[in-house]
């Protein structure tokens, strides 16, 4: 038996790797804060050498993104160091790591999506820590690759999708920021993808490395993903709402956010054949999970 190691097995992403269809002989055994700290380096250590994984797939982040602009050290010793802590421990025991990063490692100030090989220059301390937990992925020795990814969302944990149906019970008009473009990416979109990346790394010595993007496919800002999220809603009988765009001026936050989060999938369909589709269609399948299937 082929056995990946996963953290953040309780968040969105890891929800989905466990759910996966995953080829015969392999299984995933995911854990979360309760079976591993982070901050802790030598537990890290201790984790991947205590059995013979066939890879790693580090999904676990600190993604308090305000709260990390207050709170450095953890956000740095979780984001950067513990990625350092997987990338020794997997280039020691000769397997392979996939390590999940994120859209905020760009400035946003680009037209158009971002290439795997633009210029970072993150805003905050959330996106200069998870940089920082890709270069240490990067100069560790393992063999690995990185996936960015951007507005994740599922049917599970907190997300923008359940909290606009939540609000969107209780008020009959939201205002929602229409200045960050970007594009919703479904945690089992991207699960999916992580696993046929992992796969191959498993299997395929030669199997491509290096950093990567996946989110689902189409533009649009986070005013547009709100409104669809309460046209498919409102086909399902579930919450609805008027949705008042506004600037990203009239809701300040202590961590400046991206304006474009759009990523360019070009590098992951070249190297694993993998086309995400559009994202309302994610979205369509996350509605049905939460509320059921469309009424006729």
């Amino acid at each position: 038996m082929k056995s990946i190691l996963v953290t953040g097995g309780n968040g969105q992403l890891g929800t989905e790797l466990q759910r996966c269809a995953w080829p015969a002989g392999y299984e995933v055994v995911a854990i979360d804060v309760a079976d591993l700290d982070l901050t802790d380096t030598a537990a890290i250590a201790a984790k991947v050498a205590e059995r013979e994984w066939a890879a790693v797939i580090n999904g676990a982040a600190y993604t308090a993104v305000d709260k990390a602009e207050s709170d450095v050290v953890t956000a740095w010793a979780v984001n950067a160091m513990a990625p350092a802590a997987f990338g020794e421990a997997c280039a020691k025991a000769g397997i392979p790591l996939v390590q999940v990063s994120t859209d905020y490692v760009f400035a946003g100030d680009k037209q158009g999506a971002w290439e795997v090989d633009d210029p970072v220059a993150p805003l905050g301390v959330y996106g200069a820590s998870k940089l920082g937990g890709e270069l240490a992925v990067r100069t560790s020795g393992a063999r690995h690759v990185i996936v960015r990814t951007a507005w994740v969302v599922s049917a599970h944990g907190n997300n923008f999708v359940k909290t606009m149906l939540r609000v969107g019970a209780e008020r009959d008009t939201l205002t929602v920021v229409e200045d960050q473009h970007g594009t919703p990416t479904s945690a089992a979109d991207l699960a999916k993808a992580l696993a046929t990346i992992t796969v191959r790394l498993v299997e395929d010595d030669t199997a491509p490395t290096g950093t990567f993007h996946f989110s689902n496919a189409g533009p649009t800002t986070w005013a547009g993903f709100a409104r669809e999220i309460f046209a498919q809603s409102a086909a399902r009988g579930g919450a609805s709402a008027a949705v008042k765009g506004i600037p990203t001026s009239d809701y300040p936050t202590p961590a400046k956010r991206p304006a474009n989060s759009l990523l360019s999938y070009a590098a992951i369909g070249a190297a694993y054949g993998i086309e995400p589709r559009p994202w309302q269609d994610a979205l369509s399948d996350i509605l049905d999970e939460l509320i059921g299937a469309t009424k006729a």
